[in-house]
């Protein structure tokens, strides 16, 4: 292995130029914490089953999955279940399985917000060696349906308050779905309504009690499917990505070792907080790797609103989310710094801009400014349960505003990482007091190698000085293909390397920057091509904006947008330059229009961006993309043919008026 330019990368092979049709290929690069080769599962450790078995021999009395108390109708303590308690739960669920008839590959659905039941009924069919289906709604109508019938699923576990959807699913599904286990209690006439199309459902109790023997547990092996997680994209059916038991045993061994290198290991004290979706491949490797090092699971309530006060009572020390939730909280400190007067305003800035200069000068967040975080920031830190020493970021691109702002006021490491879940999830993430991976993903984690593709068509070379193409990974971590789309396998794998779609650019420490999406690019009517994801990353810059969905089409010669204004930041606009109106009127205001335009514009110019990547016409939307209307993922990527119908009529108006001759 070479040594490279890129201060956390070692080179593994030299680039190659363009042949025999393919593009060209950079230097295959991975982690420096793997320089001695990437780390191995402990012995013995072959399935995530293993996982969890070895865990509970080894920690049997460490408290293991919480959940909160209700007392008089609020949130009370924590209330804690110890390895072996769960364990001894899952033996249960899992002969009540086996009693049911179900064997080694069946599927089984788990359909429901984040619980222990959750966890239970997933490690069971760990044991079993039964393929678990998360099951999701937010994957749009009809989904939950298409999952059960496509992986035909026989048996699904559901949260009490969702049964009602999974009802729906019947009779379409009942060819497949004969058994229904609520995480809780069943009404009789949900017992009716599931007996009239030939299945059956039992309360959780209930299915306790029907396994009637102990089963022989079956040899699973490392290449075994685990789970099937069905994943939205941005068009088409869901689709099924196969993860095998040694996808997720890899990525384990590859996270411990990242945080061993940066001093961050985790401990048997370590405690997590369980509200992203266990349907996701982010947070059930999270929860795995909690569970292998014997730490702590607690779950929220289910609601956002309370999700504050399920933190103050958890006091979590890793904190992971996704950007919005990040966005928020970035919001909410803002608002009540404005509030407090301008003393503290001016001490919390002044405090701001001294750490924030001292990190920026090489400092650990910790060592940059003690007085400023306990006299100033320790009211953030508390806000966050008060020992939370690692956030990270996933599933989406946080803003960079939004970054160096947490990392110098939550007294935490603050993290972005990068994955799919064809990859595992985490393949890159950013180091702990790295103030120049801002706005990356960072290295590769140690259990992978990457490479970049050129992409010559959008205009990015691999092999340039600065190295800009498609992501590729390699590795143990990768998906076993997609189910019964062997076609849509064959795209993306190629000579061992998966192709994300995601073109990314080299930093100069070897950290890595998403810059744009290999399939959003269209072609304007006078030929120039448009890496449209480029441009919204660059037009996202506009602190006055939210979001922005840029477009075109190769009949018109320019580009329009959707964009989702701030709404205090247009409403104090509004109030300097006497505009009057709700935030509703406010953005259908054609003076408003024009200032949103005007800095869109600017930015343009700012970035030098070429003539045809102007904005010449913007619509202004109060509401935020949403899954309700079903235009982004579950992951909050924009689904463009869905915002493209759903706008369709703004989208022609705007052209209307851009094509209309001056006079």
């Amino acid at each position: 292995m070479a040594e490279t330019k890129y201060k956390y990368l070692i080179e593994v092979e030299k680039g190659k130029a363009a042949k025999d049709g393919r593009p060209s290929l950079g230097p295959v690069y991975r982690s420096l914490f793997a320089k001695d080769g990437f780390p191995q599962p402990i012995a013995g450790m072959d399935s995530c089953w293993d996982v969890f078995r070895m865990s509970v021999e080894k920690n049997p009395g460490n408290r293991m999955l919480g959940r909160r108390e209700t007392v008089n109708g609020k949130g009370g303590r924590y209330v804690w279940l110890t390895y072996k308690q769960v364990y001894d739960v899952v033996v249960k669920v899992g002969n009540s399985m086996r009693t049911l008839g179900l064997a080694q590959g069946d599927k089984c659905g788990i359909f429901g917000a984040n619980c222990p039941e959750w966890i239970m009924s997933m490690e069971a069919c760990n044991a079993h060696g039964l393929y678990c289906v998360p099951l999701y709604d937010t994957l749009g109508a009809g989904a939950v349906e298409f999952i059960i019938c496509h992986a035909e699923v026989p048996l699904a576990f559901v949260e009490e308050k969702k049964i009602s959807e999974l009802l729906k699913t019947l009779p379409n599904a009942s060819k497949y779905l004969k058994t229904l286990v609520s995480f809780g209690k069943v009404t009789p006439e949900q017992k009716e309504s599931v007996e009239k199309h030939g299945s059956v459902i039992y309360s959780w109790n209930e299915f306790l009690q029907l396994g009637d023997k102990d089963f022989d547990l079956p040899v699973k092996k490392k290449s075994d499917i685990c789970t099937i997680m069905y994943t939205s994209g941005t068009t088409g059916d869901p689709k099924g990505v196969l993860i095998s038991n040694e996808s997720i045993i890899t990525l384990l061994a590859g996270v411990k070792r990242l945080l061993e290198s940066v001093n961050e290991e985790l401990g048997v004290n370590d405690v997590y907080l369980s509200f992203l979706p266990l349907a996701h491949i982010f947070d059930r490797v999270i929860e795995e790797l909690f569970i292998w090092t014997g730490a702590s699971i607690g779950f929220w309530r289910g609601d956002v609103k309370l999700l504050t006060e399920d933190i103050a009572e958890l006091k979590p020390t890793i904190f992971c989310a996704v950007p919005r939730v990040l966005d928020r909280i970035y919001a909410g400190l803002n608002q009540k710094i404005s509030a407090g007067g301008i003393i503290k305003k001016t001490l919390f800035n002044f405090a701001y801009s001294f750490k924030h200069y001292n990190m920026q000068k090489g400092h650990a967040h910790g060592a940059a400014s003690p007085i400023s975080d306990k006299i100033v920031f320790s009211k953030v830190k508390a806000g966050l349960g008060g020992r939370v020493r690692l956030i990270l970021s996933g599933a989406a691109p946080l803003s960079t505003h939004v970054e160096s702002y947490l990392r110098v006021v939550a007294c935490a490491h603050v993290l972005q990482g990068y994955g799919l879940t064809e990859t595992c999830a985490g393949t890159f993430v950013s180091l702990p007091n790295e103030l120049s991976m801002l706005g990356t993903v960072g290295p590769p984690v140690p259990n992978v190698d990457v490479c970049l593709e050129s992409v010559p068509e959008m205009g990015y070379d691999a092999l340039s000085d600065t190295p800009r193409g498609e992501v590729c990974v390699r590795g143990k971590t990768l998906f076993s293909g997609y189910y019964k789309r062997e076609d849509l396998t064959k795209e993306v794998m190629i000579d061992g390397w998966f192709h994300t779609g995601d073109i990314g650019e080299w930093q100069q420490d070897g950290s890595l920057k998403i810059i744009d999406r290999k399939k959003n690019i269209f072609k304007l009517s006078q030929g120039e091509y448009v890496a449209v994801e480029n441009l919204e990353n660059i037009y996202g810059l506009v602190s006055d904006i939210d979001a922005i969905w840029v477009y075109g089409n190769s009949f018109e010669s320019c580009l329009v947008a959707v964009v989702t204004p701030n709404k205090q930041a247009i409403e104090r606009w509004a109030q300097q330059n006497d505009v009057s109106g709700d935030f509703n009127s406010l953005c259908e205001n054609t003076k408003v229009k024009e200032y949103v335009l005007g800095e869109l514009n600017k930015i343009a110019k700012d970035k030098k961006l070429k003539g045809f990547e102007v904005i010449k016409a913007v619509h202004l939307d109060p509401e935020p993309f949403d899954m309700e209307r079903d235009l982004i993922t579950p992951t909050y990527k924009k689904k463009r043919p869905q915002l493209l119908k759903y706008y369709k009529g703004v989208i022609d108006n705007m052209y209307k008026s851009v094509n209309q001759p001056k006079a």
